[in-house]
């Protein structure tokens, strides 16, 4: 009998680490950035399956050797399309100069995403510097957790000179665990209400905040700072280590789905 209730209790314990594909999916939006290669007419710029320097398909391996599958949302969000997401990324809504006819965040959107989070998402939102994002929908996302994405460049980069994008004073946060520089070029500055609190700030200005929200999580990050090219380093000099920061992103995030 004992036999039988242990092994009970270890099937159920399979079940409960495995039977959910919330906590395994992140899904990356496709829908308020969707920009078109004009060369190419494919969508690319912060997508998975974009390999060139402005993808994401290398932070997309991250989180495959942390056990989750990726998705693309290319609509809309609404109940269906995020059912079984764990985490949700939004990065740099199109201005009107990437796109003609932007999808901005509308009011039914980000209804669907605050209640979303508020049941267990968890939500990454990156913006871009002043001339590359759209501010006024998304920071209307934004504050609805207690973030609201300033339209300013910080930490501008003159040709190659890393080091004026290079971050070192960092915190004693999962994020930076091993790590001691990264790289951060051209930032939108975060400001706080609400429960919001600071992750990583140079000087006064905040360049990463985060937030629970209901049984949720929000992560705010000033910057798409992790895009191929500044992962592989391909042209990053070794010493700055967003690849090791990445990979703590990626596990703190599917971690916090598991809570």
């Amino acid at each position: 009998m004992k036999n039988l209730l242990a092994s009970l209790s270890f099937t159920l314990l399979l079940m409960c680490c495995f039977s959910s594909g919330k906590s395994q999916v992140v899904g990356l939006d496709n829908w308020f950035n969707r920009e078109t290669n004009q060369k190419t007419g494919k969508l690319f710029h912060y997508t998975w399956e974009d390999t060139e320097n402005g993808g994401f398909s290398q932070l997309g391996e991250l989180f495959i050797a942390k056990g989750a599958k990726l998705e693309t949302i290319g609509q809309k969000p609404d109940k269906g399309n995020l059912k079984g997401v764990g985490i949700y990324i939004i990065v740099d809504p199109d201005t009107t100069t990437e796109s003609k006819t932007p999808n901005y965040i509308m009011p039914d959107d980000i209804a669907i995403i605050k209640n979303w989070v508020k049941k267990g998402g968890v939500l990454l939102l990156m913006a871009n510097d002043k001339p590359n994002c759209e501010f006024t929908h998304f920071n209307q996302l934004a504050e609805v957790f207690g973030f609201h994405f300033v339209p300013l460049t910080l930490n501008p980069v003159l040709n190659r000179d890393w080091e004026m994008g290079a971050e070192k004073n960092l915190p004693g946060h999962p994020l930076f665990k091993g790590v001691s520089k990264i790289y951060m070029k051209e930032v939108a500055p975060v400001l706080l209400s609400k429960k919001a609190v600071p992750v990583l700030k140079d000087g006064n200005d905040i360049f990463m905040a985060e937030t629970a929200f209901g049984k949720g999580f929000v992560l705010a990050i000033g910057d798409p700072w992790i895009y191929n090219e500044y992962i592989d380093h391909k042209y990053l000099p070794a010493s700055f280590e967003n690849l090791k920061a990445a990979q703590n992103m990626a596990g703190y995030l599917v971690q916090k789905t598991n809570r």
